[in-house]
């Protein structure tokens, strides 16, 4: 996940650099107490790509065969926190041969040389502790074949490093950037030489972290799965290190994990990702998987309802919608115009999905995934259920809040002999159309139909006056909406029965069929699709849905339903599903 720390101020840097200027009168650290395994898990094929100069960070790729990372002209503020931040050495740890770890020690005495006395962009909390936690983690990897001499220096750095997060953690950005100095903090106060005063007052400012930060449902304010992920991953390290060297973890920290975990499985699809909203993306393949296990709880969602949003999950088929408000504030500066969008998962395979977080490609593609279209949800033409405000002041990027939010959104949860439902609604249209916008979505029992209907109302006298106000502006021609279905890269789509149906096709050989009866038009147009570990955005498709709202209520029924279940779809199976349909 792409984190740009936006909430540092001007006087923030400049107590940052004073005190990191400051640490040459700091103790060093003398050499490792104890060496934790490492937790965090890097990507083979990245490697590989670093190895061959290859480096992409922060969505800009940039081919500089055989020079040193920090030779290389940042091109903007989210390149140079990945590279200060230490976050590549997983991928080369990955890959673990000779010529990794000769870059791996060419980068971080580079490093050492060049900003190791508090120079540079790297002397921020939230970084310095996830470069913390990564210079310990492959402490051997980095010190393997080194004489004394050459590694004294990086047993100084540790040591300058930690009593800077010691007199600044409290500096980070509430969220993962705090819990990441924190983490650091405690790492280093477990596994360094003179640095253990620090373990104490670091695991008491975690716990009261842990209680403000994440509330009593296992949620934090910005709602993003994969932050809560990312947050819940660093809790679960640090209690294993505690452990290992015989420390106690504070019952609020533990009481932390105990309420995260079954949020994310809330959150979690079939196929081990997440559910992708307000800037998250689907996680580190496997992290989720092996951050739950480890924490060893195994309880689901007593609500349903977590941080915000619903899930229906029934047979090999996972359905999860934003049925709550956007973030707002400070918390707002990765958030999505997403409210009522859903994402499908069969098994193994998305089926419906957002486009995601742009955030790794540009300025540009970042506020095109935050807007309603990219998501699979009603927009109405001419309006949005929230806008991008101007950036918050003092911030280091130029990421927008999003202000103007729904700020009612009703949720009821139901079953029946045949189904779960989720009925929601928002006010986002009402001010600008007088609509309210409503979605109930039916998943039977077995997982196989997914039924839908998306409304738009006018309810009180107020609204339907300024829906007869923008009906008339509009030369009654009325107010123009477009339901969108986007589609996993994965899935290839076949409008079917004269454009009434959309034939679907994973790669699993299932069959899935989209059907609505509207006076919609149906028609497929082409999307896109942001993967984090890709070079850039994928190209996908969209299911459409497109007509005008000319009454005080319109009704828009719509299904998914899975037809073939088998490994291998026959001709014999296609006819039969033609006859369905």
């Amino acid at each position: 996940m792409t984190r740009v720390y936006n909430l540092t101020s001007s006087c923030g840097n400049l107590k940052n650099r004073f005190h990191a200027k400051m640490l040459g009168f700091s103790k060093p650290a003398t050499g490792f107490l104890r060496q934790p395994e490492p937790r965090s898990i890097g990507r083979f094929q990245r490697g590989i790509q670093l190895k061959a100069g290859n480096i992409m960070f922060a969505g800009h790729l940039i081919e500089a065969p055989a020079t040193n990372l920090w030779d290389i002209r940042a091109p903007d503020i989210g390149f140079v926190h990945e590279a200060h931040g230490f976050g590549w050495i997983d991928d080369l740890a990955a890959v673990g041969d000779r010529e990794a770890r000769l870059i791996v020690q060419a980068w971080v005495q580079s490093w050492i040389e060049r900003y190791g006395r508090g120079q540079g962009p790297g002397w921020v909390a939230g970084i310095t502790g996830r470069r913390l936690m990564r210079w310990i983690h492959h402490g051997f990897m980095i010190l393997r074949g080194l004489e004394p001499a050459q590694s004294e220096p990086f047993f100084q750095s540790l040591g300058r490093q930690t009593v800077f997060l010691s007199r600044r953690w409290e500096a980070a950005p509430l969220g993962l950037p705090r819990f990441e100095a924190l983490a650091g903090l405690i790492y280093a106060g477990l596994t360094l030489q003179g640095m253990e005063e620090y373990i104490r007052p670091a695991t008491s400012a975690l716990a009261r972290e842990c209680r403000m930060q994440i509330d009593e449902n296992g949620a934090i304010p910005t709602r993003n799965p994969e932050e809560l992920l990312e947050v819940f991953t660093l809790l679960t390290w640090v209690v294993e290190a505690l452990r290992e060297a015989d420390w106690i973890p504070s019952q609020a920290h533990v009481d932390a994990l105990d309420r995260i975990a079954p949020t994310l499985r809330h959150l979690r699809h079939g196929d081990g990702s997440l559910a992708r909203f307000h800037g998250g993306g689907k996680g580190v393949e496997g992290r989720l998987d092996e951050a739950l296990a480890k924490s060893g709880n195994k309880r689901l969602s007593a609500n349903r309802l977590a941080m915000g949003f619903g899930r229906l999950s029934e047979g090999r088929t996972t359905v999860v919608m934003d049925v709550s408000p956007p973030p707002s504030g400070r918390e707002s500066l990765n958030a999505h115009a997403s409210t009522l969008a859903l994402e499908l998962t069969s098994g193994r395979s998305p089926i419906v999905v957002n486009t995601g977080s742009g955030s790794r490609f540009g300025a540009d593609w970042t506020r095109e995934g935050r807007m309603g279209p990219a998501h699979s949800t009603l927009t109405i033409e001419g309006t949005s259920i929230a806008r991008l405000g101007r950036p918050m002041a003092h911030a280091i990027s130029k990421t927008e809040s999003l202000i103007d939010g729904p700020s009612h959104v009703p949720f009821e949860f139901s079953e029946s002999k045949r189904a779960h439902q989720i009925e929601a609604g928002h006010d986002g249209f009402v001010s600008a159309t007088g609509l309210t916008h409503v979605r109930n979505i039916r998943l039977s029992f077995d997982g196989t139909t997914l039924e839908g209907e998306d409304l738009l109302i006018a309810v009180a006298p107020h609204d339907k006056k300024q829906f007869d106000a923008v009906f008339e502006k509009n030369n009654l021609h009325g107010l123009a909406y477009n339901i969108r279905f986007h589609l996993h890269p994965d899935i290839t789509p076949t409008v079917d029965m004269g454009g009434l149906a959309v034939s679907m096709s994973p790669l699993s050989g299932e069959m899935w069929v989209f059907r609505h009866t509207s006076q919609a038009e149906l028609s497929i147009h082409m999307s896109t699709y942001f993967d984090s570990t890709r070079l850039k955005p994928r190209k996908t498709h969209q299911i459409v849905l497109s007509h005008r709202a000319i009454e005080y209520a319109t009704r828009i029924s719509w299904s998914l339903k899975k037809m073939v279940v088998t490994d291998v779809v026959s001709d014999e199976n296609l006819d039969a599903i033609a006859g369905i349909i």
